[in-house]
Formats: C-alpha cells, sequence, structure tokens
C-alpha cells in the first residue's frame, strides 16, 4: 500500500474524481481499507473526493456516509445524475435541497425512455439481452455480489439501465445502432453494458469543474482515477489521470497526455496512482519516463505524454 507523502502540498484547489467499482472498492469485496489514508488525508487537506460511478442515487446515500465524503458532490449512472450539497449550490440556480441535503441535477433522460427503447429495439431486432430491472434479485446477488438490500438499491435508476449482453458483436453493433437513432449510446462497465443518454462522465466532470471555478473564482487542479472502458472520458476530461488496473481484461485507453497506469488494482491502485501525482509535495508537473525510458501507455507502474 502506499503511504501518503508528509511533503508540502500540492498548490492551488483541487478536486479528485473517481470510480469506485474495481477502483476505490475492490472488485469483488468492495472494501477501500487500502485507500484509507490518502482518503483521510485529502479530507484534512480540504480536497473534494468525488465519486463519478455507474452506481444509483440510493447506493450512494449509504456509501457516502461510510466513506465520509457527504460534503463532496457526486455523479452517478455514468453521468445521468449529479448531486450537490449546499456548499455546491448556486443561490440564483438551484431550488431548496431535499431531505436529504442535496439538490439533484438529472443530465440525461428518463429511465422510462429508455426502458421503453430497449424493449422496442429487442424485439425489432430478435437481440438477446437482460436488462438489470428484469434480473429477479436472488441472480443479480449471486452476479453482482452485492447484499439482497444493496441490490435493490442498485436497480433503482434514474437515468441509465444495466444490461447484460447475451448475443454476438455483430448483433451487438446492430442494436448501438438502432440506439443511437434515439439518442441513446451503450456504455460498457466492469460486469454490465449502460445504456444511456448522451451524458456520460466526462460530461458530469466538466460541469462539476466549470461550477467549482464559478462558485469560487480559481480554477481547480483536477485528477481522476478509473480502471474500466466507462471512465475513459472522465479520464480525459481532468488534467491528469490515472488508470487502475483492472480486473476484467478490457481495454481502457483514454486520449490523455498525463496519464499514469498502477501496478496495482482496487483500492491499492488507486492509493499508488494518487501518491504518484499527489504524494510528492507538489513537485509532479508532468508524466515522468518509465524506469526503462519508454513512454508505453501499455506498461503498468509507468505514465505516457
Amino acid at each position: 500500500m502506499s503511504s501518503p507523502s508528509s511533503r508540502p502540498d500540492v498548490p492551488g484547489p483541487r478536486l479528485l474524481f473517481t470510480d469506485l467499482d474495481g477502483s476505490l472498492l475492490d472488485h469483488q469485496t468492495y472494501d477501500w481499507s487500502p485507500a484509507a489514508e490518502w482518503l483521510t488525508r485529502l479530507r484534512e487537506e480540504g480536497v473534494p473526493v468525488i465519486p463519478v460511478t455507474s452506481k444509483t442515487r440510493s447506493e450512494l446515500l449509504a456509501l457516502r456516509q461510510a466513506l465520509n465524503l457527504v460534503d463532496s458532490p457526486f455523479v452517478a449512472e455514468n453521468g445521468a445524475v449529479v448531486g450537490l450539497p449546499a456548499a455546491w449550490c448556486h443561490a440564483r440556480l438551484e431550488r431548496t435541497p431535499g431531505p436529504d441535503g442535496l439538490v439533484i441535477k438529472t443530465l440525461g433522460v428518463d429511465i422510462g425512455f429508455i426502458r421503453q427503447r430497449l424493449a422496442v429495439w429487442r424485439e425489432r431486432l430478435g437481440v438477446r439481452f437482460t436488462p438489470m430491472s428484469e434480473m429477479q434479485i436472488d441472480d443479480l446477488v449471486a452476479f453482482t455480489g452485492l447484499s439482497e438490500e444493496e441490490a435493490r438499491l442498485a436497480r433503482m435508476r434514474e437515468g441509465s439501465e444495466p444490461l447484460i449482453w447475451a448475443d454476438s458483436e455483430a448483433r451487438l453493433e446492430d442494436f448501438r445502432q438502432g440506439l443511437a437513432g434515439d439518442g441513446l449510446h451503450l456504455v460498457r462497465g466492469g460486469r454490465f453494458w449502460h445504456a444511456t443518454g448522451e451524458s456520460d462522465k466526462g460530461q458530469a466532470v466538466s460541469w462539476l469543474s466549470e461550477r467549482f471555478t464559478a462558485l469560487r473564482g480559481v480554477r481547480p487542479q483536477t485528477l481522476a482515477l478509473g480502471d474500466g472502458p466507462n471512465d475513459i472520458a472522465m479520464l480525459e476530461a481532468v488534467d491528469q489521470a490515472v488508470v487502475i488496473r483492472g480486473c476484467h481484461g478490457l481495454e481502457v485507453s483514454p486520449r490523455q497526455p498525463e496519464v499514469y497506469r498502477s501496478r496495482e488494482s482496487g483500492p491499492s491502485g488507486w492509493a499508488e496512482g494518487v501518491d504518484y501525482w499527489w504524494g510528492r509535495g507538489g513537485r509532479r508537473q508532468g508524466p515522468a519516463l518509465t524506469a526503462s525510458g519508454s513512454r508505453d501507455n501499455n506498461d503498468v507502474g509507468s505514465v505516457s505524454a
């Protein structure tokens, strides 16, 4: 596990955006203890740690409490939903917060429309897939490793629908094109494909960065960490990025000049990546060469420029 450095802090305001499953949370156990020391340090330094995830708002409410991130905003359902605590609200733009103290901004499209079009294209093309909303709770628990209560929260979608694809790659492309005609698209996650609107993690991250700049009058330095293809837009929308070694074998290659690839996976890789960029007293101004002098973006424990 990487230990946070005691050197001087990175100057200026910072925002950290993070994927959850397979990144801050272990892919199998959902443990985050290897990242706990860094989470504490960032909280003490006033750096918002902002979850950007495929999870639902319902799933995140309890998880934010457990991670002690209740003062930070969050992005749910791959960019479809943004939750703003009071400090992130603009008095002239936002309504009164709800009973949970949050203002919810919907950047995507309604879940009813998504489910309707999924049903239409499944019948029209004769393709085989199972939306999460049609899975039995026991099957969802077995597939994800969630508890029964967590699985029920995962089904409370607002702007995206996860699905398990059970057909060919060629049929997937036909399905993708059909959805595109409805203004919908598919994003690959660690376990599911996600049908959603035009919003994505990158757009939500840019929106929050712009909101911070408008409220504080200064542009923050931004860092993002993720392990899956659905994180690519987020990793491209920030100043510095970490591709965490995944457990899924899927390619993650963001167009990002300052990206570090971790040796470790899950929260250990998360801590490794934060330590690389922010654990050296802010003196890491850009990517460094690997030990071999290479900038190969496919190497782990390396950066590319």
